[in-house]
């Protein structure tokens, strides 16, 4: 029973993302994410001979999850085949990892925060076993990046009261208590549910379903089809799972991890917000997982790269027209030398949502993937030595307000499937993720920075200046020249903004985007209507990887 906590508030309603996910492989990469180097090697990729003789060149469109773990997993199958790779990777963003990046605060490179996708959980293969190979700093302390004086409490806020709420500081037990009480048997009910869920979501790992040519039929196969036909609301119904928990806790966790209630989000995809046991994250962030899995592939990097036409050729033959630079990247900041070119492929491994890349691709292919609409999600990092401000949450002044707030609508709220859905609340999420200390404001005393917090807020529109003060609690903020929006530089005194195109709307459905889009020419993106994470970007990967493979035996 102690277990079913971790299960319900762990890791993604403490503060996280997305994005299954978040927010995962590119289609809306962040224009200045990471003040570090990735693939600092900078080595020419290898090409090992074999007696298959000439080397198979591979083209792969985008370096985030699933671009980088096709890399990854083609030149494993390839090698196990004894088969000769040549990988070249286009990322048109300056960085790898597309969704999965970090920024840091007051650009200080020891500050890293996850701008993106933010944890992985122990049933996510791909990227666990990745981060074990590549001896990357694992820790799911990391997860909630809170110091000790910071507890973990959280509370749910329907835009006029908080429905529930966690103390750290009370035991185990009693939180439990609290939940049992409330919602009576409506907890285990879910964590049983989740738990056969991803049961049958883990078979498509292995034959004999494994690698699997056509998304739609592999999901009716594992028998997922009928929890991605239903909402997350009818699935709950189903299992006689109370209305109650489904909106205080379970659509909390839709909101703050796909910005989506639980009348619109399927089934699915509500089960996956619940799979929390075993939270995890990477130091430093997680993007070092994709840059490695590049580095193992020995793919020849072409970073601020932009792929602007594919053509196919006689035989299943390409050619990839694109503007940048044939030289490999090895900063973040793009070469101003950018020309066109073409080069020449035998298969082409598409790892990013067709409908932002731009990429015309001819003859015109025979399905075309349907354009899907996205998330569009607003991002506020800010530092502030203010605590939120209890006024605000209607709180007794001088009250505590927890630090991770999750929103649900409140009791006349219905928007149903309306992507309109954030309510009276008004923002989906605000975490205060750690404290601080702001090095360019020191104590005369001791010479430390002043001590602030870091927080991240998740909204459907800008956090504008009248949110932030009111949140903060800040009656006269001054509008001096050193403002940050508008507030004091005393009040916050760093800011950073990003706008995602971060994850699917995922509406009820029992067909998904084809694999294979035309001889060779593989896509990864129409997983993102099943399931949206990290890890089913990079299973994906996987499999397409698997598929090309096949052709070549």
């Amino acid at each position: 029973m102690k277990r079913l906590l971790s299960y319900l508030f762990a890791s993604r309603l403490l503060g996280i993302i997305l994005l299954g996910g978040c927010v995962q492989s590119s289609g809306g990469a962040a224009q200045h994410p990471h003040e570090h180097l990735h693939l600092q090697r900078g080595s020419q990729q290898q090409v090992l001979l074999t007696p298959h003789g000439n080397p198979k060149r591979v083209a792969i469109i985008g370096a985030g999850s699933a671009g980088a773990s096709a890399a990854y997993y083609l030149q494993k199958y390839a090698a196990e085949a004894n088969i000769s790779l040549s990988i070249t990777v286009f990322e048109s963003s300056s960085h790898i990892g597309g969704r999965s990046t970090t920024v840091n605060v007051y650009s200080d490179p020891t500050e890293p925060v996850e701008l993106g996708a933010s944890i992985f959980v122990e049933v996510n293969r791909n990227l666990v076993s990745a981060a074990k190979q590549f001896n990357l700093n694992i820790s799911s302390d990391h997860v909630s990046e809170s110091s000790k004086d910071t507890p973990e409490d959280l509370g749910v806020w329907n835009g006029e009261d908080f429905v529930f709420t966690m103390d750290e500081a009370s035991s185990d037990w009693w939180n439990l208590a609290k939940l049992l009480w409330k919602y009576g048997t409506a907890p285990i009910r879910t964590q049983s549910l989740m738990k056969s869920t991803v049961a049958s979501f883990l078979k498509m790992y292995d034959a004999p379903y494994f690698p699997f040519k056509d998304l739609s039929q592999v999901v009716h196969d594992v028998g997922l089809t009928k929890v991605t036909a239903l909402t997350g609301e009818q699935l709950l119904d189903a299992h006689q799972i109370s209305r109650s928990f489904g909106t205080d806790i379970i659509q909390a966790s839709t909101r703050v991890n796909y910005g989506q209630n639980l009348g619109l989000i399927h089934g699915l995809e509500t089960m996956v917000c619940m799979a929390t046991d075993g939270a995890m994250a990477v130091k430093g962030g997680n993007w070092q997982i994709f840059a490695e899995m590049i580095h193992a592939a020995k793919a020849d990097l072409r970073l601020n790269t932009s792929v602007q036409s594919i053509e196919r050729g006689d035989g299943g033959k390409f050619s990839v027209n694109a503007i940048g630079t044939q030289e490999n990247y090895t900063e973040t900041d793009a070469s101003d030398d950018k020309r066109q070119f073409s080069e020449h492929f035998d298969q082409v491994i598409l790892a990013a949502p067709l409908q932002f890349t731009n990429i015309s691709i001819t003859p015109t292919l025979p399905h075309v993937p349907d354009p899907i609409p996205y998330v569009s999600l607003h991002v506020t990092l800010l530092a502030s030595p203010h605590r939120l401000s209890p006024e605000y949450f209607r709180l007794p002044a001088g009250s505590a307000v927890p630090r991770v707030v999750l929103t649900t609508l409140g009791k006349h709220e219905n928007p149903g499937s309306s992507k309109e859905g954030v309510g009276s609340a008004g923002f989906w999420s605000i975490s205060m993720l750690r404290t601080v200390r702001n090095p360019s404001i020191r104590d005369e005393t001791t010479g430390e920075g002043r001590k602030e917090y870091l927080y991240k807020i998740f909204s459907p529109k800008p956090a504008d200046e009248s949110f932030l003060s009111a949140i903060l609690g800040l009656k006269n903020s001054s509008t001096m020249e050193d403002a940050q929006d508008g507030i004091s530089k005393d009040d916050i005194s760093w800011i950073y903004r990003k706008r995602w195109d971060s994850y699917p709307y995922v509406y009820p459905r029992v067909t998904f985007e084809d694999i294979v889009l035309a001889e060779n020419l593989y896509y990864t993106s129409g997983i993102e209507s099943f399931i949206s994470t990290m890890e089913t970007s990079s299973l994906m990967g996987m499999n397409v990887a698997r598929l090309a493979v096949h052709q070549w035996t």
